[in-house]
């Protein structure tokens, strides 16, 4: 817990394609803070459209952003067309070496793991990109909310409303954080069974794989990539 009196900086990246929960569900714990400011952050200050066409407007580019105690960096298909992208991996390893705590939600994991900040570390990401996780030096955990150090990982898309609450908890204490719980009413009473791949009726698991077949593919990819580079890098060292 952080002294109350410190001024904290919030802020998310956003970015085209992104999963917009990933990032609307955090922000309404996180936006609530006490003494904070919340910022949303984009490579330039142009309207930013999410994979279904929701348009968010940033507030500062990624060039003026302030100095962060919490980044949120969301996931999502868009994810995947900046993991080669040096101007946002280079943002994220900026912003984390003086944040608080890095906050990937869903495959922003993946976006982290890219800018190098996942290696030896516990970490959690949507589940049909759980297995991408070892190729950036982490462990994989099938728990909704993990905590290394100043990483904090949430699972796919709406465990980044728990993964908010705990990063609350961490900043501001628990009685904030149920506090903020309480202002939300989120208390989950969901009507299906289907929230995970341990509890989804087959046909429903099948069917959502082979929805996913084509980006987790991609993804794989980028990430044996990715090790091979480091790998062969190691070896000239």
């Amino acid at each position: 817990m952080i002294d109350p009196g410190v001024h904290l900086m919030i802020g998310a990246l956003i970015f085209p394609n992104m999963d917009q929960c990933d990032f609307t569900g955090p922000f309404e714990a996180l936006a609530r803070v006490p003494n904070s400011t919340f910022v949303t952050i984009a490579r330039d200050k142009s309207p930013v459209r999410d994979l279904k066409g929701l348009r968010f407007l940033p507030d500062v580019s990624m060039e003026d952003a302030p100095k962060l105690d919490v980044l949120l960096v969301p996931g999502g298909y868009g994810q995947e067309a900046l993991m080669h992208d040096e101007d946002t991996l280079a943002f994220i390893r900026a912003q984390a070496r003086h944040a608080r705590y890095v906050f990937s939600v869903c495959t922003g994991a993946l976006l982290c793991g890219a800018a190098g900040l996942l290696e030896g570390k516990q970490a959690t990401t949507h589940w049909t990109a759980m297995e991408v996780l070892r190729y950036y030096g982490a462990t994989p955990t099938h728990e909704r909310v993990v905590v290394d150090g100043s990483m904090v990982s949430a699972g796919g898309v709406t465990a980044g409303i728990d993964g908010s609450l705990v990063v609350v908890s961490l900043l501001r204490g628990s009685t904030v954080a149920e506090e903020i719980q309480l202002y939300m009413a989120y208390e989950p009473k969901t009507p299906f069974t289907a929230g995970s791949p341990d509890t989804a009726p087959a046909h429903v698991l099948n069917a959502v794989t082979e929805q996913a077949r084509a980006i987790t593919e991609e993804r794989i990819k980028t990430a044996r990539q990715y090790r091979a580079l480091r790998d062969r890098a190691a070896g000239t060292n």
